[in-house]
């Protein structure tokens, strides 16, 4: 049974002519599932050559939602990681019909377009594990996985300084409301919790984080 989308897919296909290249493209996100470097390469091509205003779209971006019902994000990882292969391919093997067919796993070569953007990979590292991933016979998480632990992404950068003692004298707030409320707790207590918090506020309020 056809989903929504691959519904409005094969009936946005029939209104238009088979054998176009707008066809081939809606033809080609019906299925991309499972030939992801087919749409890739097709996508790639309508952004570069604007083809999408020619089909009456305002952007690339609102031609994938509305025609091919694919999200900008899930369109920009298709294109960079299409792109990534084209230029660490010899071009007449990208220009083989069945390059796409071949091509390895999409989670694959996401985990290196990234690395590669991180400055990790160079074309001489992508060249020393070419043969592994493209001739493969690990299933694709098991490959993504050991791609992944060979180009880790580096550990995130700490929140600013004004970030967190900002958070910290909201924690303190509210907890010396929630102690101030409680009846079991001394009257004492529930006035040192009112100034912790009081004093984090100052703090937060006078944190600088240049």
């Amino acid at each position: 049974m056809l989903s929504v989308a691959e519904a409005d897919i094969e009936k946005k296909a029939a209104e238009v002519p088979p054998g176009t290249f707008r066809h081939t493209v809606l033809v080609a996100a019906k299925r991309f599932k499972s030939t992801w470097a087919e749409l890739g390469k097709l996508l790639v091509q309508v952004k570069d050559e604007n083809l999408w205003e020619s089909w009456g779209h305002a952007s690339f971006e609102a031609y994938c939602l509305k025609e091919l019902h694919i999200k900008k994000q899930t369109a920009l990882k298709l294109t960079r990681s299409f792109s990534f292969l084209a230029r660490h391919e010899a071009a007449e093997e990208v220009a083989q019909p069945e390059f796409p067919q071949k091509a390895p796993p999409f989670e694959v070569i996401e985990v290196l377009a990234d690395a590669e953007e991180r400055g990790q990979l160079s074309p001489q590292e992508y060249r020393s594990l070419r043969d592994s991933i493209w001739d493969a016979e690990k299933p694709a998480s098991e490959l993504k996985r050991e791609v992944a632990e060979r180009f880790p992404r580096p550990p995130p950068e700490p929140p600013p300084e004004s970030f967190q003692v900002k958070k910290l004298a909201q924690m303190a707030r509210k907890l010396a409301a929630e102690v101030s409320g409680c009846r079991r707790v001394p009257h004492a207590v529930a006035e040192r919790a009112s100034a912790l918090a009081q004093d984090l506020e100052e703090c937060a309020s006078s944190v600088n984080d240049a």
